[in-house]
């Protein structure tokens, strides 16, 4: 299916790495113009330098989104760049751990700075250019916001904001044909992830009892799988689709776990 991205504008936050990677990688196969932002300077020029060797148009915004500036910075390059936005995918965060019992108010704090209020910030900043292309808005939750997940009270308070305010701003954006949807990954393999499964002790034996209650396949999802769900959900093939949480997870968090054995 041609979703005819081609020449359309996009802001991907996060996007030089893992799903944020994937998704910038697919927009610009589609033929979109992709700015990336992030905080780590060495990953924006490394995907940067990829994406422009194989002909695609990209930019790169080294910003620290926790800051209000810095968003606004992204946006205005965007602007001035292109003349023009047609779509922002709000994905930069982290799963930080900051629990109840072994967090605090300040790091709880600091991890909804990292992860719920840039959300805001981003698409307040986008929204002039939002109306007037008609655009939308892709925000990556987590399954963390359906099912819990334990010590992790930071990013879960996070990420169930970004579902209530997806269907919130898909109420209030109405009125100019703005579209709001978020997609919520489980497991996913990304070099984070590879990370942390190599903190276990026995990485094999422990990606293997996560995979294994993951019903489609028995597999994590890949990156590209999220990215395409994205694109579709930017595209005007999905022109009638708003405020839904969309959940890419191969079946991981609503389906019975009895069936774990098929």
């Amino acid at each position: 299916m041609d979703l005819d991205l081609n020449g359309k504008v996009y802001i991907v936050t996060g996007g030089a790495k893992g799903i944020g990677g994937a998704i910038t990688d697919v927009l610009c196969a589609e033929g979109a113009h992709v700015v990336m932002a992030g905080h780590n300077a060495t990953d924006l020029n490394n995907k940067l330098t990829e994406l422009q060797a194989k002909g695609f148009i990209a930019r790169a915004v080294e910003a620290e989104l926790t800051r209000v500036d810095d968003c606004k910075k992204v946006v205005d390059f965007t602007w001035h760049t292109f003349h023009r936005i047609d779509g922002l995918v709000n994905n930069a965060g982290v799963n930080d751990g900051v629990g109840l019992e072994k967090g605090d108010p300040d790091r709880f704090l600091l991890s909804l700075q990292k992860n719920l209020l840039h959300y805001y910030t981003m698409a307040h900043l986008a929204l002039t250019a939002l109306k007037q292309s008609r655009g939308a808005i892709v925000n990556i939750g987590s399954k963390v916001s359906l099912t819990g997940q334990g010590n992790t009270s930071g990013y879960a308070a996070a990420k169930g904001a970004i579902n209530a305010l997806t269907r919130e701003w898909a109420v209030e954006l109405l009125p100019y044909e703005i579209r709001v949807n978020t997609v919520l990954p489980a497991e996913v393999w990304t070099p984070l992830y590879a990370s942390w499964i190599q903190s276990f002790p026995d990485p094999e034996a422990k990606l293997t009892s996560i995979t294994r209650h993951i019903p489609l396949g028995k597999r994590m999802t890949r990156p590209e799988e999220i990215a395409y769900m994205v694109a579709f959900l930017l595209s005007e093939r999905s022109s009638h689709t708003t405020g839904q949480i969309i959940v890419v997870d191969g079946g991981y968090t609503h389906l019975d776990r009895a069936i774990d054995s098929l």
